[in-house]
């Protein structure tokens, strides 16, 4: 006889359940929606939770903290009219992003603000560590618009540089091909790594960082007067591949992305795509890369070439993305091509960079430094969309469990997972190494697990939306006789299969993390 249990009623009435669930599913080939047994096992549907923040890796919203930010950073608060309340930043974010110079990292020759105690960035990386929150990194070295962003240690070394306008001496941008240079930024980037080549320290190194801003675009070889398009492409070339392969060395655990511009690594900003942008960008993603833009939500930046080789990407790579329009006062965000920015209207932006973020199915959207406000305050709606709509959402569906089984027999789990979200989950990724499984363990009455089996033919990069996948799982019951609970989690391998990445449902879910879904007696 079957033990009944909370999660377990009869047949008839399961049915009828079934049919009313809201997020029914087509089945498989060989499933009905009333098939409430397969063979002895029991039918287990869990609960779908549509709203709750997922903090998992490269998912969700990324919050911007600027390079003078201090401790009270983190509690900044925002007044979103739709709940009637404040809110923080930090409330719905899985990653802190820091663009920043090389200078602010590095001040002096093997000195690290990270390990400065008084620094003001190394507070704020240790305020976002002492809050469980992993960071992620983009390093600035050009200082046409912003001064110094390479350490004047370097220069005094002898690394060659460029200044665009006389009137402004200290707007030093060193040429990146410069052998002094890159000894100096090898050895920051070595260091950089031995401190967070660790995924539970850091999210992502935005891991290009040469031209204007940082953003991949606009880079500086030599002397624009004197510059031959022969020369350029060859410095592009010898470059990119330099600084991509330093970062791959550098950072073998932790995601990389590269801003996937049409003009990826030259001296120009805008204009037609060059010949060679794509060449090298898949050469960095072959490499381990994923994609990140920095101009959604403008039109005549991204726009059909970013678009397309978003596109080719999709389900790959994942996609970070940052707003373009800073609608804050130093943008006319209302002469966009589109015509749908009203002036005075940041939320028409918003609208517009969560059109695009569908559009190229990123996982990650951004909080960004003056932004955050007109998120929270003005276009709420879409944050709470994101959350259910965006990046990856993962939960199980289905499940067939055994409730009573004698002690060594072999049993068949099969279970079913969706994805709700646009994205996906990039278990496919070098520095992953499909690390995440699904899993099935035998909780205690303590719900202290006592044996875990591991699905190695699962795969949750593959699960995408409106496509649910299947498993048959075979499982040895090698457990003593007693009273347990199963329950289910997408373990980190790399972990001792600790749960690693947490999934969309309401029910009973232990501080470990493990989903609990039906009694089972072994005898």
């Amino acid at each position: 006889m079957r033990t009944p249990s909370y999660r377990t009623m009869t047949k008839h009435v399961l049915t009828v359940l079934v049919c009313l669930q809201l997020f029914g599913c087509a089945a498989r080939d060989n499933e009905t929606e009333d098939e409430t047994y397969r063979g002895d096992n029991t039918l287990v549907k869990p609960l779908y939770n549509r709203n709750s923040v997922l903090r998992n890796p490269l998912n969700g919203w990324v919050m911007y903290a600027g390079r003078t930010a201090d401790e009270s950073y983190w509690d900044t608060e925002y007044y979103v009219p739709d709940l009637g309340k404040n809110v923080k930043a930090i409330d719905y974010a899985s990653a802190c992003y820091i663009r920043t110079s090389w200078a602010s990292l590095n001040p002096q020759e093997g000195v690290y603000a990270w390990n400065d105690p008084d620094s003001r960035i190394g507070q704020l990386i240790r305020g976002a560590e002492d809050r469980g929150l992993p960071i992620a990194f983009r390093i600035v070295v050009d200082g046409r618009d912003q001064g110094m962003n390479t350490p004047q240690f370097v220069f005094d070394a002898g690394a060659a540089y460029y200044v665009e306008n006389e009137a402004f001496p200290t707007r030093i941008t060193p040429l990146p091909q410069d052998p002094v240079f890159q000894d100096y930024y090898t050895r920051f980037i070595e260091a950089l790594g031995e401190r967070f080549n660790d995924p539970e320290r850091t999210a992502f190194i935005d891991a290009y960082g040469l031209g204007k801003w940082g953003e991949a675009h606009n880079v500086i070889y030599e002397d624009p007067a004197t510059a031959t398009a022969e020369r350029t492409e060859r410095l592009k070339e010898e470059v990119f591949t330099w600084v991509t392969d330093l970062y791959v060395r550098c950072f073998s655990e932790v995601p990389l992305v590269i801003n996937y511009h049409r003009l990826i690594g030259h001296p120009e900003s805008w204009g037609a795509p060059n010949e060679n942008s794509d060449r090298l960008l898949v050469d960095a993603i072959n490499k381990g890369y994923g994609l990140r833009q920095d101009a959604f939500g403008m039109t005549d930046y991204y726009a059909d070439w970013e678009k397309q080789f978003a596109r080719t990407w999709n389900y790959k790579r994942p996609v970070i993305m940052e707003g373009g329009w800073i609608t804050t006062g130093t943008h006319r965000y209302w002469t966009d091509p589109s015509g749908k920015y009203r002036e005075g209207h940041p939320e028409d932006v918003r609208q517009g960079e969560f059109d695009a973020s569908a559009e190229a199915c990123v996982n990650m959207m951004d909080f960004r430094v003056g932004e955050t406000a007109s998120w929270f305050e003005k276009s709420f709606p879409l944050v709470q969309r994101f959350i259910s709509e965006g990046g990856y959402r993962l939960y199980p569906d289905r499940v067939y469990l055994p409730e009573e089984i004698a002690s060594g027999d072999e049993t068949v789990i099969t279970h079913r997972w969706r994805n709700t979200g646009w994205g996906y989950c990039p278990n496919n990724i070098p520095q992953w190494k499909y690390k995440y499984k699904v899993a099935f363990a035998l909780l205690d009455a303590d719900d202290q697990v006592q044996k875990i089996w591991v699905d190695a033919d699962s795969d949750p990069s593959e699960w995408l939306k409106d496509a649910p996948v299947s498993y048959d799982f075979k499982a040895n019951i090698d457990v003593p006789a007693g009273h347990y609970t199963w329950a289910v989690a997408i373990v980190d391998t790399s972990k001792e299969n600790q749960p690693g990445i947490a999934i969309a449902v309401n029910d009973d879910i232990t501080g470990d993390g493990w989903t609990k879904l039906i009694e089972v007696e072994v005898k």
